[in-house]
């Protein structure tokens, strides 16, 4: 099989149903954004986590290309009843997953900064990245049908990497970063 096909060379791409569209399609942005989302926690993943960590981010990929196939095959589409779709019990998962590693946590008290150890800084990034995919994934469905699964899901997948975030920071024994207002008083060092 050859990498390269040529017919996108005028700027348009296939969706999974066969129909073409321009490349800054918002149904593209928006699976495009997903892939740069799994790309990014494919990063989060060669940090040294633990295995629990690793397990679900790995499982998190793998909804993120049902995701991306979701967001390519337009309902009703030729391809509508082959195509993978994010349904209720992808956010029941990550809504499970939230719950037991918050529990771990100490309550948030203040807002805090996407910074501490390396892994949590990146997988405070995926959270951005995954909120932008967000936004991206809600921008199209003003133009097109998009399953309201798939938006819930980001939504509690941005959350779920916040909570990692601040796990993998614990973890490692730093903690959270809290973020001091303008004008309020900062603890001393």
């Amino acid at each position: 099989m050859r990498i390269y096909t040529r017919t996108g060379d005028s700027g348009e791409t296939g969706l999974f149903s066969g129909e073409r569209v321009r490349k800054d399609d918002p149904r593209v942005e928006a699976y495009g954004t997903v892939d740069e989302l799994n790309s990014f926690i494919g990063l989060v993943r060669a940090e040294a986590l633990d295995a629990d960590l690793d397990q679900l981010l790995a499982q998190i990929q793998n909804d993120l290309f049902v995701l991306g196939a979701d967001l390519a095959t337009p309902a009703g589409s030729r391809r509508d009843q082959r195509a993978p779709r994010i349904g209720p019990e992808h956010v029941q998962a990550l809504e499970t997953a939230i719950d037991h590693y918050d529990a771990q946590l100490p309550a948030l008290r203040s807002f805090i900064l996407p910074a501490g150890p390396r892994a949590a800084a990146l997988l405070h990034t995926a959270r951005a990245i995954a909120r932008r995919a967000e936004r991206r994934v809600v921008a199209a469905s003003r133009e097109a049908a998009v399953s309201p699964e798939a938006i819930r899901y980001l939504n509690r997948l941005s959350d779920l990497l916040f909570v990692l975030a601040r796990a993998a920071a614990h973890r490692a024994g730093a903690g959270d970063v809290p973020w001091h207002p303008p004008g309020s008083r900062r603890p001393a060092p």
